[in-house]
Formats: structure tokens, sequence, C-alpha cells
């Protein structure tokens, strides 16, 4: 049997794993589903159309899959996904997606978000993030795997983050941001590559350098966006494999950025 307390009120129609840990004064609606090794705890309200994976911990005080922010919500049934091993900390508020865009938020494997997160309706978050106290996603907002986002960072809708980005306290996003750069300010600022993240990562001297050339001729060479695709190509070809599949991380997401990048 689940590990549920008595003062929690579960929908009969929830499907909880027998490990399933609920704490007091926790409220989980009729269609969530919650995976093996999970531990919700007091005063959590668990609603809408929500699978929760494997191994999360969701600490007091969250609202998870309730209705998007969305006034062209009109009562579809749709989704929240979370994946498997996420700490989630207090007064998290994560909605449902849209019809219009995608019918479904989703929050990857061993993300780490902390106290007042906002994932807003069909935001789409990786693998590995960190999100700080207070940031803040607006919908339609793709993160890549290993972002991190500082403190009160927001992002406005529609926005992609490429993975491994570094995103700084109080940070205001409205474009897009290439994968690896580290940026802020209010308006945002890119100050060049998140290099200690990706040594911690285990990225070696050379891919390191490969980013970086990467990254100056994106942001210091004075080429168009359609010209530094050009150039990145180029350096891409002339590139060891494990320094080329950085770089044509890269020359993608220029490829897909939908609101410019952030200079």
């Amino acid at each position: 049997m689940a590990a549920i307390h008595s003062t929690a009120v579960i929908d009969p129609k929830a499907e909880l794993d027998s490990s399933v840990e609920v704490g007091p004064y926790t409220i989980i609606g009729p269609h969530v589903r919650i995976g093996a090794g999970t531990k919700v705890g007091p005063h959590v309200v668990i609603d809408g159309h929500t699978t929760i994976g494997s191994d999360n911990h969701l600490f007091q005080f969250s609202s998870i899959g309730a209705q998007p922010q969305d006034k062209k919500w009109a009562g579809e049934a749709t989704r929240l996904e979370i994946g498997d091993r996420n700490t989630i900390r207090e007064f998290c508020t994560f909605n449902t997606g849209t019809v219009q865009g995608g019918g479904v938020t989703r929050l990857g494997n061993d993300n780490w978000i902390s106290a007042y997160v906002h994932l807003a309706h069909d935001c789409l978050v990786g693998n590995n993030t960190i999100f700080s106290n207070n940031a803040q996603l607006a919908g339609h907002v793709e993160i890549g795997d290993w972002v991190i986002m500082s403190g009160f960072a927001n992002v406005h809708q529609f926005c992609k983050i490429g993975a491994h980005a570094f995103v700084g306290m109080s940070t205001s996003l409205t474009q897009d941001v290439p994968p690896f750069v580290l940026l802020n300010g209010n308006p945002a600022q890119a100050h060049g590559v998140n290099i200690e993240g990706l040594k911690r990562r285990g990225f070696t001297r050379e891919q390191i350098n490969g980013i970086r050339a990467a990254y100056k001729l994106i942001y210091r060479s004075g080429l168009t966006l359609e010209e530094s695709k050009a150039a990145l190509f180029e350096e891409e070809q002339a590139s060891s494999p494990e320094v080329a599949q950085h770089i044509r991380a890269m020359r993608e997401f220029l490829g897909v950025a939908s609101r410019g990048i952030v200079r």
C-alpha cells in the first residue's frame, strides 16, 4: 500500500504506485498517475491530466497540473508530464498545456527546481537543469539539457534556451539563447561561453576552445545570422568529431531560433 497520510484527499481514480508517499492535507485529482518511489509532501495539490514518474520529491505547498493561465483554454484535456528523479521545492506552479501549443507541458529527468518556480503552459524543459528561486517561464518556452536559471530570471513566451547555457540572476530574456552561452542583464546580453559549467561536466580543453571559436563567429565577427551559419558549417567541417558535434549544435540552433538571438 502507498504510504498516504490519513488527511490526504486522493481521488479513487488516481493511479499511484504502491511505494508512493503522500503527506498530510495533499489533494490529488482523478487523472493523476504517480510512479514508484515518488514522495509528495504536505499541502500539495496535483490536478489535471498529470503524469509524474519515479523517484521524484515534491515539497510542500506546490500546485502541479492546474489549468493553464491562458484565455484560449476551453477545458480541453491537456497534459503535464514530469519525468524521473526531479526535486521540486516549495510553492512551485506547473500548468498543463494548451491545444494551440501541442497540448503538453513537460519536465524531463534529474532536474533541480527551487522554490517559487513557474512553468507555464506548453513549456518543454529537458534534463539535468537547475532553476534557482523565483525563476519564471512564460508559455511555450523550451529549455535544453543542463541549463542553469539563476534566481529571479524570467523568460518571454516562445523563447528557446540551448543546452548548457547559464542565465544570470534577475535576467530578463525576450530572445533565444544558443547553447553554451553565458548571459545576464535586463535586457539580457551575452557575455561569453559557460566555461566553468562545461569544465564541471567533463568537456575537454579542445571542445571548449572549439565552442569559444564558434561563439566568436556568432558574436564577435560582425556576421549576420545567415553568414554565421555558413561560417559555423566551415568550422564544423574542419574540426575533430568531438568538437564538431558541439559546433553543429550551435549552428542548428540558429536555424530554429524564432525570436532572434540575445546579443
